[in-house]
C-alpha cells in the first residue's frame, strides 16, 4: 500500500501505523486529527511520516482512510472527508460500535460506500494518545469486519489482509449482532468499573482513601483497571450502544438482585451454588477460547 491516511493517531490508530510498518506494507502515512501536540509526537515516534490539517491533501491519492477517533465524531468526519474520497480509496474505522458507523457512511458517503469495510479490533488498553502506540497490540488478537451486502469483496480482502499484517485474526458478522455482543462482553464491564469507581469516590474520605490500595489486592487492580479509560471514547459508546446495552445493565441487575436476596435470607447452600455456576462458566469459556 502506497499511502494510508489515519484520522486520530492514539492506541489503535497508532498501533496500526506501526504494526503495518514493521511489517513493511506500507509506504507513507498521513495522521490527522485534533491535537497538534498529540501529531507531532506522533511524528517526532515514527507513527506518521507528516501530520496535516488539509483533509484536501492528506486524503489525495490515499489507498486507505482509517478511522480511528471516537465514534462520536463519525458523523463529522465523514463529511469533511467525503469530498476528497478517491473512487478506489478504502475507508475503515475501528470503532467499538458498528451499526451507528454503518448507518452514518450510508447516508454521509453513498458513492463510497461500496468501499466502507467497518472494522473493530477487540484489542487496547486503557492508555490513550500516541504514546500509547504498540505494534504488537494486534497480535493474535481477533478484529471483527461488519461489512454490507453492498461492500465490495476486493476492498475487504485488502483490508483483511492489512490486518493480518498486524498478526491480528479475522472474523466476520452482522453489525447488530456485534453491538449486541460487545454490549455484553466489554460495554456492560466497562460501565460496572466506572459505577465502582464512583462509588468509591463517593463512599470514601480523604483519609481511608489513602489507605484504600493498602487493603486491596489484585482483583481490585484488576477489576478497576479499564476504569481509567477515555471518558470521551466511553461516553460516545454508550449513547451510540445505549438500547443494547440497556438491556444489558437491566439483566446484571437482575443477577445482583437474585445475589443480595441470597446473602439477605443467609442462605449459604444457594449462595456456593451461585458461586459455583460462576466459576465453571468461566472455566468453560477460557477452555472454549483455548
Amino acid at each position: 500500500m502506497n499511502k494510508l491516511a489515519i484520522i486520530g493517531i492514539g492506541l489503535i490508530g497508532g498501533s496500526f501505523a506501526l504494526a503495518l510498518r514493521r511489517a513493511g506494507m506500507v509506504k507513507h502515512i498521513t495522521g490527522l486529527g485534533r491535537s497538534k501536540k498529540n501529531l507531532q509526537q506522533a511524528q517526532e515516534l515514527g507513527i506518521i511520516d507528516e501530520a496535516s490539517a488539509d483533509y484536501e491533501t492528506a486524503l489525495e491519492k490515499t489507498d486507505l482512510i482509517l478511522l480511528a477517533m471516537p465514534v462520536g465524531q463519525t458523523t463529522e468526519i465523514l463529511k469533511k472527508i467525503k469530498p476528497f474520497i478517491g473512487p478506489k480509496t478504502i475507508i475503515s474505522d475501528v470503532g467499538s460500535t458498528k451499526q451507528d458507523v454503518v448507518t452514518s457512511a450510508r447516508l454521509l458517503i453513498p458513492e463510497s460506500f461500496k468501499n466502507f469495510v467497518p472494522a473493530h479490533p477487540i484489542a487496547g488498553a486503557e492508555l490513550s494518545g500516541a504514546n500509547a502506540a504498540n505494534a504488537d497490540l494486534f497480535v493474535d488478537k481477533n478484529i471483527v469486519l461488519t461489512p454490507s451486502d453492498e461492500t465490495n469483496i476486493n476492498s475487504i480482502e485488502i483490508l483483511s489482509k492489512l490486518w493480518q499484517g498486524c498478526g491480528a485474526h479475522i472474523l466476520s458478522m452482522k453489525p447488530y449482532q456485534h453491538d449486541e455482543l460487545l454490549a455484553m462482553t466489554s460495554h456492560l464491564p466497562h460501565m460496572l468499573a466506572f459505577t465502582f469507581m464512583n462509588y468509591i469516590f463517593s463512599n470514601s474520605t480523604k483519609k481511608n482513601t489513602e489507605s484504600l490500595l493498602n487493603f486491596s489486592g489484585g482483583g481490585f487492580r484488576d477489576f478497576t483497571r479499564i476504569a481509567e479509560s477515555s471518558p470521551e471514547m466511553w461516553r460516545d459508546i454508550c449513547l451510540a450502544n445505549r438500547h443494547l446495552l440497556l438491556q444489558q445493565i437491566r439483566a446484571y441487575q437482575n443477577e445482583l438482585a437474585h445475589m443480595n436476596e441470597l446473602i439477605e435470607d443467609g442462605d449459604g447452600s444457594a449462595l456456593e451454588k451461585f458461586f459455583l455456576k460462576s466459576q465453571i462458566t468461566r472455566k468453560r469459556l477460557l477452555n472454549n477460547k483455548n
